[in-house]
């Protein structure tokens, strides 16, 4: 069933909110997805979307919660009583409840937790949130399916159902020792198919991939990515088995880092959203803006300098002033280009196979290749506009060659900046994405400018 939130529906439901009108919201949202729910309400104010919780199942109440992103939720949370918040997280994965749990004052948390009636799910919750946020630990679940390497199938069997009560999806059953150290696992048609007085060693694949509860959750989401898994084992230094990471929450990973990355790139200090306020939006702008206020001073200090003292005729200077936008412009294209297709290779190693040196003898090749065609290019443009007298820049093919030959130098270095920047940032712990930045962009614009009039200089023997 489709839910269409039209702006009629949405008032209408306010109205019915404020008459307590019980049964439209019961009808309203039978049968409709959490999720869909969730869209709806975190269009209304704290006490209305309460009030529509408090009225619909409470395991669809449950989930609403968990959905939430932690700005909404934040609001949520203080209108709840730690009463109903355990009665919630004794319904949704311990990873979730976790995460909630986290947004919560120390106090108020272990109340929520003195709450839980469930034992079990209040054991797990403590124990996932002794991790970091951004560790496999803080992202895994406890519910899993596991089962002894000696057990026999229909044992197996009998615990599978038990087990299952707790797990929302089961993509595997894993196999441990005496211990609890993961051996590896067993899929469910295997088990099917399996003769009933057979053992799970007879049937088990040994081949399983895990991850340390300590390690880096972007590591785990490359991990993830490059196998194709859409469930990752979590064990501890001694391999036991601690839990589970399943795909939805490596894709809010992802979507965080490229979030990240793409505020970074734009020159965007720190987290924003379009509804902050308008201090926290111009604090997060104004240092990278102040960056390049600065550079280009810079660059008008420096062109004053040539025009005064290297350049005797200001005629000369002035036409080649005019190419000064298209220098810039291709440094910049050219620098981002290169960087861009670093960063990406740096966020899934297994594409950045080939050593340092290997991946700068290419960026050399493409980028005498680019070079020749776009100066040629150029070149030919500027000969061609002189001789139907397009334009007037009185050096004519002196013009020409002085720009095409900057051109080529400018895409030359300006591909090896590109190149190597990323990879010296992320060598230094630094994140890559700051090499297309507006920091890195300005100083390819000076340095482009640079190279141009020393060229001129060269070749034009001012």
């Amino acid at each position: 069933m489709k839910f269409s939130l039209t702006n009629n529906f949405k008032e209408k439901l306010r109205n019915e909110i404020q008459n307590h009108n019980v049964n439209f919201i019961k009808k309203s949202f039978e049968g409709i997805s959490y999720v869909d729910i969730t869209e709806l309400l975190i269009e209304f104010d704290s006490n209305d979307s309460k009030y529509v919780i408090d009225n619909i199942d409470i395991e669809t109440s449950a989930m609403i919660i968990s959905e939430l992103d932690e700005d909404d939720r934040k609001n949520f949370l203080k209108i709840f009583s730690a009463e109903e918040l355990a009665k919630f997280l004794e319904l949704i994965d311990s990873d979730d409840g976790a995460d909630i749990l986290s947004e919560l004052s120390e106090d108020f948390r272990n109340k929520v937790i003195s709450e839980i009636d469930d034992e079990e799910k209040s054991k797990n919750l403590k124990e996932l949130l002794q991790y970091d946020d951004d560790v496999a630990g803080g992202l895994m679940a406890i519910e899993l399916v596991k089962c002894n390497i000696n057990w026999k199938i229909n044992q197996c069997i009998e615990l599978i159902k038990k087990q299952a009560e707790n797990v929302s999806n089961i993509y595997s059953v894993y196999v441990t020792d005496n211990k609890g150290k993961l051996l590896g696992k067993v899929s469910l048609k295997e088990i099917i198919l399996a003769k009933d007085n057979s053992r799970i060693k007879d049937v088990y694949d040994d081949y399983i991939i895990s991850v340390d509860a300590k390690m880096n959750q972007e590591e785990v989401s490359q991990i993830m990515q490059k196998y194709d898994l859409t469930v990752l084992p979590v064990v501890n230094k001694r391999g036991k088995l601690l839990g589970r990471i399943t795909i939805d929450d490596v894709v809010d990973v992802i979507t965080e880092n490229a979030e990240e990355e793409r505020q970074i790139m734009s020159g965007i200090t720190s987290d924003v959203e379009e509804d902050d306020s308008i201090w926290k939006l111009s604090n997060a702008r104004l240092p990278w803006l102040i960056i390049g206020i600065l550079g280009g001073l810079f660059g008008a200090f420096f062109l004053g300098s040539f025009e005064n003292n290297y350049f005797k005729d200001n005629q000369v200077f002035l036409s080649l002033s005019f190419f000064i936008p298209l220098i810039m412009a291709t440094a910049g294209n050219v620098g981002i280009q290169s960087s861009s297709i670093v960063i990406q290779s740096l966020s899934n190693p297994s594409a950045f196979e080939n050593t340092v040196y290997e991946r700068l003898f290419k960026v050399l090749l493409v980028s005498i290749l680019n070079g020749v065609v776009l100066s040629i290019l150029v070149y030919l443009g500027l000969l061609i506009s002189d001789y139907y007298s397009v334009l007037d820049f009185g050096l004519y093919s002196q013009t020409a060659l002085i720009v095409s030959v900057s051109l080529f130098s400018i895409v030359m270095v300006s591909s090896l900046l590109g190149t190597i920047t990323p990879i010296v940032l992320d060598k230094l712990n630094f994140n890559p994405a700051l090499a297309s930045g507006p920091f890195i962009t300005t100083t390819n614009d000076l340095i482009a400018l640079a190279i141009y009039f020393i060229v001129a200089l060269l070749l034009g023997g001012f």
